[in-house]
């Protein structure tokens, strides 16, 4: 007869207010795991660091421990993540953050854990990282606004030896090379194109490509676009997808469109599930269907299905986006992040109303254009920011029970370019002037940051761009 397994050592709680009430009552700090079941660092940690009976003993005893899936919850990955998954965060009883870090070993942790309760006990009372003022402006993004210095912003983070942007993991930074894409178009300037090319080289015939999948890894932890990480993401091979479409469509280059070809095959394969939608990753733990990944795919499939003319892979990709929708959605209350998930995420209905009007186009369908229409109010009414413009990250109805360091106001800025796009678009497809000019107020309030965002400022020029065209 098999043994049944072993109980968690550590004795994990939900999110829940209940556990940072039982903090400040029994005077204890929090200790908060984010992690993924895709994350191979994730597991890593769980079969070393947390399955150690000292590491255990000393958490139980000193800590009130609380355990999130990242997937599950990305509003409080959002405000909590330090440096990737996993990772570890100290917060008070009050949900402010004392520290932390990502992977970390039993020996080193074991040391941290013993000096975080006394320092929590010689804090003051005030929040240690309080709540991140608004970004407001008063100029519209028709005006005054420095296009050069932030487009200078993107190139400063360029990687001129190797591609890509960004410091080191290197990331597949789609948004700044599609940027660059129609930069040249518009230019002719071969120093763009080269750069472009040389990035998306290196990704597609480098170590980030998986070569026996046919699908790119999540990122590469040298420079030189070595050592992947390899993990298989359902979000990443999207975007990825859509990127090689278009340098295909702008640089009329074989290869790039074959990379895509590759691309679709991965999703369709590797990801694709019997009842139509795409799960998370290629990993068999992380098999659920998240709204915004699933959105995002429907959006380069439906593309893919254009440019190879191949209206199977477009009726594939209406089906999965019809399962999301009617695992998710509720009306008048748009939609869940999966399926008896919870709701008012910005994500999600940024990516839902992007991918409806794509199959609006695509199909012809008017529903999918309602749909859109339905789920930009939605998000207009529960969460736009009536002093200062922009989105919050979810309604104020999921903040309801979040210690107080962890209720603060989000308004991310890459989800809100991304956003101000969304509401242009629909703007555009019914007529509707209120419309464009919040998708202006929207980049009206991201503007003063833009420059700052490093290779993230593409998506705020491409915002720009597709507002001011």
């Amino acid at each position: 007869m098999s043994q049944a397994p072993s109980p968690p050592l550590v004795q994990w709680n939900a999110w829940h207010i209940d556990a940072f009430t039982r903090a400040g009552r029994e005077r204890r700090p929090v200790l908060l795991a984010l992690t993924s079941t895709w994350s191979a660092g994730c597991r890593a940690m769980d079969d070393s660091t947390y399955a150690d009976a000292a590491i255990a003993g000393e958490i139980n005893e000193r800590f009130v421990p609380i355990r999130v899936d990242a997937d599950e919850r990305p509003d409080i990955a959002d405000r909590y993540e330090l440096g990737g998954l996993p990772t570890i965060a100290f917060l008070s009883p009050a949900g402010h953050l004392l520290g932390g870090g990502t992977f970390v070993d039993a020996a080193r942790l074991l040391d941290v854990l013993r000096l975080v309760p006394s320092a929590l006990a010689q804090m003051p009372l005030a929040p240690v990282h309080p709540p991140p003022a608004a970004v407001t402006s008063e100029h519209g993004p028709g005006a005054d606004v420095d296009d050069t210095r932030i487009e200078a912003a993107v190139w400063a983070s360029a990687d001129q030896r190797f591609g890509g942007f960004g410091d080191t993991p290197k990331f597949p930074h789609a948004a700044a090379v599609r940027l660059l894409l129609q930069l040249h178009a518009e230019r002719g300037d071969p120093r763009i194109l080269d750069a472009a090319t040389r990035t998306l080289d290196a990704m597609g015939w480098g170590e980030l490509f998986d070569t026996e999948s046919g699908g790119f890894f999540r990122c590469c932890a040298a420079p030189d676009w070595t050592v992947p990480q390899r993990e298989l993401l359902l979000g990443v091979n999207a975007s990825l997808l859509d990127l090689y479409l278009e340098a295909a469509e702008k640089t009329s280059v074989e290869r790039y469109l074959a990379r895509a070809a590759d691309i679709v095959r991965f999703i369709d394969t590797q990801l694709r599930r019997q009842d139509g939608a795409w799960r998370l990753s290629a990993n068999a733990a992380a098999s659920r269907v998240f709204t915004d990944a699933n959105a995002h795919a429907a959006s380069a499939l439906l593309r893919a299905a254009r440019v190879f003319d191949d209206p199977a892979l477009g009726t594939r990709a209406l089906a999965g986006l019809e399962h999301v929708l009617l695992a998710s959605y509720k009306p008048g209350e748009g939609v869940a992040h999966y399926a008896g998930g919870r709701r008012g995420l910005l994500t999600d209905h940024v990516a839902m109303v992007h991918a409806t009007l794509d199959a609006w186009e695509e199909s012809g369908n008017v529903v999918y254009r309602m749909m859109a229409e339905e789920l930009t109010h939605f998000a207009i009414r529960t969460m736009w920011d009536d002093r200062s413009a922009g989105l919050f990250d979810r309604a104020p109805t999921l903040a309801a029970n979040e210690p107080a360091g962890g209720a603060h106001a989000l308004k991310p800025f890459v989800l809100n370019c991304q956003a101000a796009s969304a509401l242009r678009r629909l703007a555009e497809a019914v007529n509707d002037r209120t419309l464009d000019a919040r998708a202006s107020a929207v980049l009206d309030g991201l503007s003063p940051a833009a420059a700052a965002q490093g290779a993230d400022a593409a998506h705020y020029l491409l915002a720009r761009r597709a507002i001011l065209r």
